[in-house]
């Protein structure tokens, strides 16, 4: 029986359970594109709120909603060059190397709803909050 050279390396590859390198196609498409006015130091994805983070060498955290559309800008110091986001919650770790630093962001977002022509008890200026129980145990 004869095998060639690429043969018997196929079979030790397979009786050490490596496996042989494919070569497969890729189709992909460009979802978004986000023009950004500056360079971005860092970046997160929060599937809790389906936003982006950018952090930029401005100093400012920017928050995108899912289609692009800038929602909040935050001025939190040009010393951070990285963004980490706990997923499922607002809490956002920005680090800096040069100042050896970590700094903890708790988020919290502020919805307006209009009240106007809603029936109401007390003064008409008084701030509503409403609580949210997500999760029953």
């Amino acid at each position: 029986m004869k095998f060639g050279v690429s043969s018997l390396t196929a079979i030790l590859l397979i009786c050490l359970g490596i496996p042989a390198p494919i070569h497969a196609e890729v189709e992909y498409n460009v979802l978004k594109t986000f023009k950004l006015e500056d360079q971005p130091v860092d970046m997160a994805f929060s599937t809790h709120r389906n936003e982006i983070y950018v952090l930029n060498p401005k100093g400012e955290l920017l928050i995108y909603a899912a289609n692009g559309r800038l929602t909040e800008k935050i001025n939190v110091g040009k010393d951070y060059d990285r963004l980490q986001l706990i997923q499922g919650s607002d809490v956002l770790f920005l680090s800096s190397r040069k100042d050896k630093t970590i700094q903890v962001f708790q988020l919290e977002f502020i919805q307006k709803i209009d009240t106007s022509g809603s029936p109401y008890k007390g003064s008409e200026n008084s701030p509503v909050i409403i609580a949210v129980f997500s999760e029953f145990q």
